[in-house]
């Protein structure tokens, strides 16, 4: 059974990750920095010590890079790389600056984009994090950075990621998908890759 270590988990088990880690063919390993969510390994994305290197077949993280200050990201994705096998690959999911952009031009900057079951998110949200949790005293959920898609794709070559792709979904989701691969991949594993785990 392959292995999916799961970065950022929170509250989430695989069954609310991708289509294809939601499967039976993948083992979760659940890593995050809070031990409130009772994570398999607490620990932070830039420095992941507890997991050996070139163990995990795939890396998935969801909305966790966009809270790191820009210049600790290639940190986090040197970890990333690190942790993965040969053949392995990251599916990165995060807010999409250029479609919250839109909605901020328009004077919408607290209006709600959409409801969550968190309740009502607005671009202010999506922007610089969620500001209930954050009242609350999860300053965790503050956003320090930001990616629209040609950022994102270019930031993951740049980590050491030479094959990549991306998706870009407006409203609703406001957010980025894309999938890297650890050595060199042909176009057709990658048309695989995301159709297996980017949202249907």
């Amino acid at each position: 059974m392959a292995t999916f270590l799961h970065v950022g988990c929170g509250g989430k088990r695989k069954d609310r990750t991708t289509p294809g880690f939601a499967s039976a063919e993948w083992r979760e390993l659940r890593l995050d920095i809070d031990p409130a969510a009772r994570p398999d390994i607490v620990g932070s994305m830039l420095d992941m010590a507890s997991v050996t290197d070139g163990s995990v077949d795939a890396v998935y993280s969801s909305h966790n890079i966009e809270h790191l200050y820009a210049h600790e990201v290639p940190r986090a994705l040197a970890e990333f790389r690190r942790v993965l096998k040969p053949a392995g690959f990251v599916v990165i999911t995060c807010p999409d600056l250029q479609s919250v952009a839109r909605l901020i031009a328009e004077d919408k900057l607290t209006e709600p984009a959409y409801t969550s079951p968190a309740g009502p998110i607005a671009p202010i949200d999506i922007l610089y994090g969620h500001r209930p949790q954050m009242a609350a005293g999860n300053l965790f959920m503050a956003h320090r950075c930001g990616f629209t898609l040609k950022v994102l794709l270019a930031t993951l070559k740049a980590g050491g990621f030479p094959s990549v792709a991306g998706r870009r979904r407006e409203g609703p989701a406001f957010d980025l998908w894309a999938v890297a691969t650890r050595t060199p991949t042909d176009g057709d594993t990658l048309k695989r890759l995301a159709a297996a785990h980017f949202p249907r």
